[in-house]
């Protein structure tokens, strides 16, 4: 019997967006009639991404619990708070700006287990490190960043990746 993928992203496999055994016609019929929660939260994260100060790219980070009930921390990529709202130096790579990824993980509870995290743009490898020791089980991005290393880290540390932009223009 086949997976009926809730939100119609058949890599989507969290828990709370499959049904193992549905029918052929139950796959077939279902209609997605309101932005899945996943959509809601990356929507969000791209919300945050607008406050971003990088010159080279605005990415925005929302981090959830594992069932999508609590919002446990959120980031966008900017310079150090208190300091200027602008990049330290013009040089793209090297433009000193924390991490969207770094900024919602130091604000996301530690012991939590399992968490879940929405990013506008797949992570660099340090962030995709630091992603697998804080112990998310789930990443969900929109675009691919330039370099591909901090998704092939995620992969290898065996969390489940997603490519979210099948409702990217949907609902507006």
């Amino acid at each position: 019997m086949p997976t009926l993928f809730k939100d119609q992203v058949p890599g989507n496999t969290h828990p709370l967006n499959t049904v193992e055994g549905a029918s052929e016609e139950e796959v077939s019929r279902h209609q997605v009639d309101r932005p899945p929660l996943f959509e809601v939260y990356m929507r969000m994260a791209e919300d945050l991404a607008r406050r971003s100060t990088c010159r080279r790219l605005s990415v925005g980070t929302v981090i959830t619990d594992a069932l999508l009930e609590n919002v446990v921390g959120i980031g966008y990529n900017g310079n150090v708070k208190g300091f200027p709202n602008d990049c330290d130096s013009p040089t793209p790579g090297a433009c000193g700006c924390i991490h969207s990824e770094m900024n919602a993980l130091v604000k996301a509870p530690g012991h939590l287990p399992g968490k879940v995290m929405f990013v506008t743009a797949s992570p660099c490898p340090m962030c995709a490190k630091l992603v697998v020791q804080a112990k998310v089980s789930h990443l969900y991005y929109r675009t691919p960043y330039r370099r591909a290393e901090g998704l092939e880290i995620l992969v290898k540390a065996g969390l489940t990746v997603v490519h979210y932009h099948r409702w990217k223009d949907a609902f507006r």
